[in-house]
C-alpha cells in the first residue's frame, strides 16, 4: 500500500505535460507494434495518445465505446435522431461507437480541456461525419491542462434548449466540487425540458465510507469538509468522491433532479458482475 502511495504521488507531483510524455514514450514500443502488424483503426487513437482510461488495443478500445452506447440507449433512451451533447468528449471513445448510430436527422458535439484530443478527434471523425463536432476549450485541470483559466467561469458554447441527451463519461470523477456545480448550472441551461443527461461518479455514503478511505487499492484517503473525499489532497481533481446525498443536493441547487441512481463495481470486494459499469451513474434532468 505504502509503494502504490508514493507512485501515486510521483505521478500526481508531475505536470500534465510531463505525464502526457511519459504515457507516448511508454506505449511507443507497443504503438508500433500494432502499426507494423496492422492492429490499428482509423479513428482509435495510438496506445500512448489515450489519456482518459485504461490504454488498450484497438479492439478493445471500440468494444468499450460501444458498451458506453448501449449504456446510453439502455440509461437514457439514447435515439439515432437525438441532439447528443458529449461534455470530455476525450479522444472519441463513445464518439466512434455513435458515428454508427446517430443519423442525419441527430447531432454529436463533444468538448474536452485536452487540445490533442480534440485534434485527433477533428482529423478522423469530424472530417467524414459532418454532424459531428468538437470544441477544444483551454481550461485549468491540474490533471489534463494548465491553461489559466478556470473552469467557474466557462459557458458552454451552446445556446439554451441545444441538446435533449447530454452525457460525460468519468468527468465529474477528476472535477472540484465547485466545478462541478457550475457545470450542473450550464447542463441546466442547454438541456431541453425532457432532456436527459447521463453522467458517471464515484459515489459513497456511511455505509461504505470507511471502506473506501482504508482499501488497499483505489483508496480515498483524504477528506474534505463538505462532503466528499480525496486520493490526493495535493491534486483536487486528480480522482474525488462524492456522498449521495452531496450529490442530489448540488443537482437541486442547479434545478436538476435525480431520475436513478446505479451503482457500479468499483466499490465491489468481489465484483458482481450484473453491474455493467465501473464508475456509479446518475441519470438527472431539469426540475
Amino acid at each position: 500500500m505504502k509503494k502504490t502511495k508514493l507512485l501515486r504521488k510521483l505521478w500526481y507531483d508531475l505536470s500534465s505535460n510531463q505525464r502526457f510524455f511519459i504515457r507516448r514514450l511508454y506505449y511507443l514500443p507497443q504503438d508500433l507494434f500494432d502499426k507494423i502488424t496492422g492492429k490499428t483503426h482509423k479513428y482509435v487513437p495510438p496506445r500512448g495518445f489515450i489519456y482518459t482510461g485504461s490504454p488498450s488495443s484497438a479492439e478493445n478500445y471500440l468494444k468499450q465505446g460501444e458498451l458506453q452506447l448501449e449504456l446510453l440507449k439502455e440509461e437514457i433512451n439514447l435515439i439515432p435522431s437525438d441532439s447528443v451533447l458529449d461534455i470530455g468528449s476525450g479522444v472519441g471513445r463513445t464518439a466512434i461507437a455513435l458515428t454508427t448510430y446517430i443519423n442525419e436527422k441527430g447531432s454529436y458535439d463533444g468538448f474536452d480541456v485536452v487540445k490533442k484530443g480534440i485534434d485527433w478527434c477533428n482529423s478522423g471523425i469530424g472530417t467524414d461525419f459532418s454532424n459531428f463536432n468538437f470544441k477544444y476549450v483551454a481550461l485549468y485541470n491540474d490533471l489534463y491542462n494548465t491553461s489559466a483559466s478556470s473552469a467557474l467561469e466557462f459557458v458552454f458554447p451552446y445556446g439554451k434548449n441545444s441538446f435533449n441527451k447530454i452525457f460525460t463519461f468519468s468527468v465529474f470523477t477528476h472535477m472540484m466540487l465547485e466545478e462541478i456545480q457550475h457545470y450542473f448550472n450550464e447542463i441546466q441551461r442547454v438541456i431541453t425540458n425532457n432532456g436527459l443527461c447521463f453522467s458517471t461518479f464515484f459515489l459513497y455514503d456511511s455505509n461504505d465510507e470507511d471502506y473506501i478511505a482504508t482499501r488497499k487499492h483505489f483508496n480515498f484517503p483524504v477528506k474534505g469538509d463538505d462532503g466528499f473525499r480525496l486520493m490526493n489532497k495535493n491534486v483536487k481533481s486528480g480522482n474525488i468522491a462524492i456522498h449521495k446525498t452531496k450529490l442530489d443536493d448540488m443537482l437541486k441547487n442547479a434545478n436538476l433532479k435525480r431520475v436513478k441512481r446505479i451503482d457500479g463495481f468499483w466499490k465491489d470486494e468481489v465484483r458482481d458482475k450484473s453491474k455493467k459499469e465501473y464508475q456509479d451513474i446518475v441519470v438527472f434532468k431539469r426540475i
